[in-house]
């Protein structure tokens, strides 16, 4: 099968083109500017025109969609801004490759903890969140589009946790194990959220899973261990052997991080991977996060 994959040198991509490689598919790759490490074409998937001839010139049998744009340390009080180009990626981007490989199987990446806040982990038939922080509604509404348009198309959207693994925030070197490490993410409130996480490699193994599937919709892909952030991130910042995390007031963090930032530390559901078990034929293979090497 030939695989046109957008955003191949991503988080996920530089993990799914080799294990593409190794059973059997034909990949190429589409960004906006060369890479020697992916062979592919060049186009900016927010030029529609441009998007068309370089996917036509490949004539694909499935496309990926894991175009982002997110910064590598995130603003929570500028989310609205810091994901603006993301989320014409989720919009545009994604209607400029459906139409760009009519027929085509099209398979996207899309986010398992963007769910209405409720108690019990979320299956793919709850709803994602209906009433978001300010900050976060544009990139609900991009997600929903990105869902709506893969729907349409008889594709499958694949709800990615927290990724983890070498270039994302959770590697050793990314935004947020630096502010564990320098006691800068405390426990806001009750820290009640709780997080579903996924590494990049058991994103990329259900990739491969789902191009052999006739799977549509959406399906979780998380790891089996949900946690709380008050139970994780003490955790997760003894084992980086940094300072105990601090406690402070939903209240004063408003005042720093916004309404965002504090929804993100107090009220985000956990994601149910049962589904994608079953219809995939896929089980999460890298240890929980705690467990691993940061």
């Amino acid at each position: 099968m030939r695989v046109l994959v957008a955003g191949a040198t991503g988080v996920i991509g530089r993990r799914l083109v080799p294990l593409l490689t190794a059973v059997g598919h034909e990949v190429v790759g589409l960004s906006r500017t060369p890479d020697p490490r992916v062979p592919g074409v060049v186009a900016d998937a927010l030029d529609r025109d441009a998007t068309i001839r370089a996917v036509c010139e490949v004539a694909p049998d499935a496309v990926v969609h894991l175009l982002t744009a997110i910064p590598k340390t995130i603003n929570p009080r500028k989310l609205s801004s810091d994901f603006a180009l993301t989320n014409r990626l989720r919009t545009e981007g994604t209607r400029n490759l459906i139409d760009a490989a009519p027929g085509a199987r099209f398979i996207a990446q899309g986010l398992a903890y963007a769910y209405d806040p409720a108690e019990g982990l979320a299956d793919e038939d709850a709803p994602l969140w209906r009433d978001p922080p300010a900050q976060y509604a544009p990139v609900v509404r991009a997600l929903t589009d990105l869902e709506r348009q893969t729907a349409e198309a008889g594709g499958l959207v694949l709800r990615f946790g927290h990724l983890t693994g070498p270039g994302s925030v959770y590697a050793d070197d990314g935004s947020t194990t630096q502010a564990v490490r320098a006691g800068k993410m405390p426990i806001v409130g009750d820290g009640g959220s709780v997080l579903s996480f996924t590494d990049s490699h058991d994103a990329a193994t259900a990739i491969v899973a789902a191009l052999d599937r006739d799977v549509t919709g959406a399906l979780n892909v998380v790891d089996d261990t949900p946690i709380r952030f008050r139970d994780w991130l003490p955790a997760y910042a003894a084992k980086l052997g940094a300072p105990e995390p601090k406690r402070v007031p939903a209240w004063l963090a408003r005042l720093a991080v916004g309404s965002f930032g504090v929804a993100y530390l107090t009220r985000l559901r956990g994601a149910d991977n049962s589904r994608a078990r079953l219809c995939l034929n896929w089980r999460p293979r890298r240890a929980a996060m705690l467990e691993e090497t940061a």
